[in-house]
């Protein structure tokens, strides 16, 4: 495999690999499991199962884990075709999925951000509707004067 097809497959292969570490990691559906792992982890009672089950609550650590098993399956190598491929891929994937994740993670929280300012404008813009409601008029007024 030429290095130009080799890079293609290391940005091409690093996709897959940080969407199931976010996924796992981060989203809602597997909130009851990663809820249960982090109970674990910090209450197991040894260290190895503390950090067995860390590592399914930390997207970087869990990338690891996912490119050993998309490594043994798709035999990827990079730059070299003896255990040093493997061992310069796996480390490679490993950062261009967790740039991947971090970008993902960045553009997710502007996201959040533009949402919630536009809530807060939309309440801002229905706020004066309730304020009129308090504005003195003649009528109010003299409601007013007579009740102190």
């Amino acid at each position: 495999m030429t290095i130009g097809l080799q890079v293609v497959y290391l940005f091409l292969l690093a996709i897959p690999i940080a969407c199931i570490s976010w996924t796992v990691t981060q989203e809602e559906i597997f909130r009851e499991p990663r809820e249960r792992c982090i109970r674990f982890s910090k209450k197991g009672r040894t260290i190895l199962v503390r950090k067995f089950f860390y590592l399914f609550t930390c997207e970087y650590c869990f990338s690891h884990y996912i490119t050993i098993l998309l490594l043994i399956i798709t035999k990827y190598r990079l730059l070299y075709e003896d255990w040093r491929g493997y061992l310069i891929a796996g480390f490679s994937l490993v950062w261009i999925a967790n740039v991947y994740m971090s970008l993902f993670g960045l553009l997710r929280t502007d996201l959040k951000k533009e949402k919630l300012e536009a809530k807060e404008k939309e309440a801002e813009l229905k706020e004066p509707e309730h304020k009129d409601n308090h504005i003195l008029t003649p009528t109010n007024q003299n409601k007013k004067a007579t009740h102190p």
